[in-house]
Parts: structure tokens; C-alpha cells; sequence
């Protein structure tokens, strides 16, 4: 009897160590329930970040089973709109905690949003995917919409707010504010109706022929059971990933005092976390040869990253005291027209060298520098 009791229990173990991607998601939300507002111990932060690392992976895993299911540009659109929609709700919950650095919260965490999925996602995926495969290539057609539509939000919503004269300092008017919401909703759900249904062969990855690949037959697709068996552990995941970040940022905030260090930093580094599930899915893809699924990842996630932040924190305001400063500095605004110009010839000719991801991260070091020693 025991030889069968023992195998049994062997066969138990296997299983729960090849379902770690299942038990992490559910260890990451208890954990965050007994850590959540409260000061964390060295060893509890420690313990906090391991489990923050596992629900990033377990996030990714369950991303591309979704996406696996439902194809693309649905999978790319799944985990951009979930990870934005609990960023957008951690952005609320700061500024409802109130103080004076809450006031550019939203503008800071934006941006750091754009230069990070504009030219860190973008340039490593099309160095990765130009050193792999010769060039990258991708959709001129998709991807130059998607970018015009990022270039057209940033600028609304961040830019705009520098030079308007109803109020003083970078700030928007109640009315003025009002019409950067409507305008980021309008555009941003237009240009989700052209990715998925309208225009959809867009936005799918093509082959170096320039052929639409419409069947990803990498692997058989997961059943509709599986599938929303994902969906709901990648919400959950998403949830650990954000919530552990805000609990670890105390943590954060202090190295970065005693490191003499800007407070924006925070911001950059806390934003890099919570992207982590976008951009290691959109580096797999890339390794596949699949770079327009990277570039819907992260133009994807940028433009929700402002089509749903600018509308959250509107209608915020209208409870929360204090400023809200979304008009970014002379030098941001410099190193996003280089952004968008960059990106724009990147897009142009449809594929890539690994000239083009350098010329990205050098923008994106270049961000970082000058976050770090502005």
C-alpha cells in the first residue's frame, strides 16, 4: 500500500509545481490583503518582491493562453485594457490618499507609460526581433494608426495643458478638462473599433512576403474552459502585480531619498513594474516573429495608458482637493516630439533593423537620465 500512496502523492506534488501559475495569482491577492497600507519589515519586503516576480510570469502565461484563444489583435488588447484599467485604479487610490506630490501623479505616471511601452517595449522587441530573424518586420498600416492615435492623446492630454491661459500653471479648466476626457474616450474607442472589427487585418502579424498570418499554429488553441480559467487568474494576477508594487513603493521611496535621488524616479521604477507583464509577453512574441503583436502590446498599452487615466482622473477631480497638474516640462515635451518622430520613420517602411531598436532605447536612456539627473 504504500508504494501506491507514495506515487500518488509524488504525481500531487508534480502536478502543484507545474500549476505554480495558478497558485502564485492566489497567493499574490491573500498577500496583498494581510500587506496592504500597512510599513512592511525588510523580511516581508523580501518576501513581497518573490511573490511579485512569480505573478508577473503567472500573468504572462495566462495572457497567452488568452491570447491564444481568442487570436489577435484581441490577446494584445486583453492585457493592455487589464493591466491600464488596474493602474488607472492605483493612480485614483494615490491621489485620494492626498499630498502635495499627488498633484502631477497622473501626468508623471502617463508619461513614464509612454516613454517606456513608445521606447523601451519598442526598441528591445525590434533589436531582439532584427538580430533574430535579419529585420523585424510588421503592419505599416495597423501600427501607423495606432501610433497617430498615441501622438494625438500625449499631446491633448499633456502637452496642450503647458500653453492654455484659463488657468494658471500647467492646468486644465473644468471645461478644458472635460473635452480632453470626452476626446481620449471618443478616440480611444474608435481606434479599438478599427483594431478588432473594421480593420482588423491591421493589426495581425504578417510574414516577411507581407502576407496576413491569420492561424498561429505554434500550438494547439486552449478549450473556452481554459481559457476563462486564465482570464480570471490574470485578473487576479495583475491585481498581486500592481497592488505588491504600491505596497514595496515605501521601500522604494526610501532608497531613493538616501540615494539623493529625484522623487520622479519613484514613479519610473514603479511604472517599469507594473509593465512588466507587457513586456515580456511582447518580447516572446518578438523571438517568435511576431513584432506587430509587439507593437499592439505596447502602442496598445500607451494609448490606454492615456485613453483611460485622463477620463479616470477627470472625473476624480471632481471630489478630490488639490491641483491636478498634467502639463508636462519643456524637456518632456522635447523628448516626446522626439518620440513621436523617431517612431513615425520606424513605422514607415514596415520593418526594422537593429539600427531602429537602438535609436529607441537610446531615447528611452536618455528619459531615464534625465529622470535621475534632471
Amino acid at each position: 500500500m504504500r508504494g501506491p500512496r507514495a506515487a500518488a502523492t509524488i504525481a500531487r506534488l508534480r502536478s502543484l509545481t507545474t500549476s505554480w501559475t495558478s497558485v502564485v495569482p492566489v497567493l499574490a491577492v491573500v498577500l496583498l490583503a494581510f500587506t496592504w497600507g500597512r510599513d512592511l519589515p525588510g523580511a516581508v519586503v523580501v518576501l513581497v518582491t518573490l511573490v511579485l516576480a512569480g505573478a508577473v510570469l503567472a500573468a504572462v502565461h495566462h495572457a497567452e493562453v488568452v491570447a491564444h484563444r481568442v487570436g489577435e489583435p484581441f490577446g494584445s488588447l486583453v492585457l493592455a485594457v487589464a493591466v491600464t484599467i488596474i493602474e488607472v485604479a492605483l493612480i485614483v487610490t494615490l491621489m485620494v490618499d492626498g499630498g502635495d506630490k499627488s498633484a502631477t501623479l497622473a501626468r508623471d505616471t502617463v508619461f513614464a507609460a509612454v516613454m517606456i511601452t513608445c521606447n523601451g517595449i519598442v526598441g528591445i522587441c525590434l533589436l531582439v526581433a532584427s538580430l533574430r530573424h535579419g529585420t523585424a518586420v510588421f503592419n505599416p498600416e495597423g501600427t501607423g494608426a495606432a501610433l497617430a492615435t498615441v501622438a494625438t492623446l500625449a499631446t491633448l492630454s499633456l502637452v496642450l495643458p503647458t500653453f492654455t491661459t484659463s488657468k494658471p500653471g500647467p492646468e486644465f479648466s473644468a471645461t478644458q478638462l472635460t473635452f480632453a476626457a470626452l476626446s481620449s474616450l471618443i478616440l480611444y474607442g474608435l481606434f479599438v473599433a478599427t483594431q478588432t472589427v473594421r480593420h482588423r487585418d491591421y493589426f495581425l502579424p504578417i510574414t516577411r512576403q507581407g502576407e496576413v498570418i491569420t492561424v498561429d499554429d505554434h500550438a494547439h488553441a486552449p478549450t473556452a474552459h481554459a481559457a476563462l480559467i486564465s482570464l480570471g487568474l490574470l485578473g487576479l494576477a495583475l491585481i498581486g502585480v500592481v497592488g505588491l508594487a504600491k505596497g514595496v513603493s515605501p521601500t522604494i521611496e526610501s532608497g531613493v531619498a538616501k540615494a539623493g535621488l529625484p522623487h520622479a524616479v519613484v514613479g519610473v521604477i514603479i511604472a517599469l513594474l507594473v509593465l512588466l507583464p507587457e513586456t515580456i509577453a511582447a518580447l516572446r512574441s518578438a523571438r517568435r516573429d511576431r513584432v506587430q503583436t509587439s507593437l499592439n502590446l505596447a502602442l496598445g498599452s500607451a494609448m490606454a495608458s492615456i485613453g483611460l487615466t485622463i477620463p479616470a482622473v477627470a472625473l476624480a477631480s471632481v471630489w478630490l482637493s488639490g491641483p491636478l497638474v498634467l502639463g508636462l516640462g519643456a524637456t518632456h515635451m522635447v523628448l516626446l516630439a522626439l518620440t513621436v518622430v523617431v517612431s513615425s520613420l520606424t513605422v514607415v517602411p514596415g520593418r526594422a533593423t537593429p539600427l531602429q531598436g537602438g535609436v529607441h532605447l537610446v531615447v528611452f536612456a536618455a528619459y531615464l537620465e534625465l529622470a535621475i539627473n534632471p
